[in-house]
C-alpha cells in the first residue's frame, strides 16, 4: 500500500468516530470532489475555519465551484452574478479570510474555498481565523491547498470554463478506499 492510500485508510477509519462523537472539529477535514471537467475529477481534502463561518446543512450533488474575478475576493467581484447561490473559489491574500468570505456571503454565495496563495504548497494546511473586527460571516469557509486551487483554476483555464461543477460535502467514510480517487500530485 503507497504511503497516500494508507493514509486515506487512517483517516477513513479514524474519521466516523471523531464525527460521531465530537462534530466536525478544529482541524478535521472536509472533502469535495470535481464531478466535472474531467482531468481533475478527484476528491480534495479542505479545512474549515477556526471561529468563523457556517456549516454544511445541506449536500450539495452538483454545485458550481467558481473561481472569484479579481481571484483575491478583497472588494467587489465582477463575476458576482455567477457566484450567487454557487460556491466561491477564492485565492489568499490581499485582505483577512473573513473578508473574503464576507465579500463572497454579500454576492450571494454558498461557501467559500480559499485556497492557498503559495501555488507550491500540497501539504501545509493554515488555520483560518477570526480577524479583530468583530464582525461575522454566516456561510462555510475552508481553506485549501495552493497546489489543489492551481491546479483547479488552471484545468477551468484550459477547458475555457467559467466554473467546476463540484459535490461537497463528501463523506470518504462511504466510499471504499480503492475509489478514493486523490489528486496525483499530492503523493511523494
Amino acid at each position: 500500500m503507497s504511503r497516500g492510500a494508507a493514509g486515506w485508510c487512517c483517516l477513513v477509519l479514524w474519521l466516523p468516530a471523531c464525527v460521531a462523537a465530537h462534530g466536525l472539529r478544529i482541524h478535521d477535514y472536509l472533502y469535495f470532489q470535481v464531478l466535472s471537467p474531467g482531468d481533475i475529477r478527484y476528491i480534495f481534502t479542505a479545512t474549515p475555519a477556526k471561529d468563523f463561518g457556517g456549516i454544511f446543512h445541506t449536500r450539495y450533488e452538483q454545485i458550481h465551484l467558481v473561481p472569484a474575478e479579481p481571484p483575491e475576493a478583497c472588494g467587489e467581484l465582477s463575476n458576482g452574478f455567477f457566484i450567487q447561490d454557487q460556491i466561491a473559489l477564492v485565492e489568499r491574500g490581499g485582505c483577512s479570510f473573513l473578508s473574503k468570505t464576507r465579500v463572497v456571503q454579500e454576492h450571494g454565495g454558498r461557501a467559500v474555498i480559499i485556497s492557498d496563495n503559495a501555488v507550491d504548497n500540497d501539504s501545509f494546511y493554515v488555520e483560518m481565523i477570526q480577524d479583530s473586527t468583530q464582525r461575522t460571516a454566516d456561510i462555510p469557509a475552508l481553506f485549501l491547498l495552493g497546489r489543489d486551487g492551481y491546479m483547479i483554476r488552471r484545468s477551468l483555464e484550459q477547458h475555457g470554463l467559467p466554473w467546476a461543477i463540484i459535490s461537497i460535502p463528501v463523506n470518504v467514510t462511504s466510499i471504499p478506499t480503492f475509489e478514493l480517487l486523490q489528486p496525483p500530485w499530492t503523493f511523494w
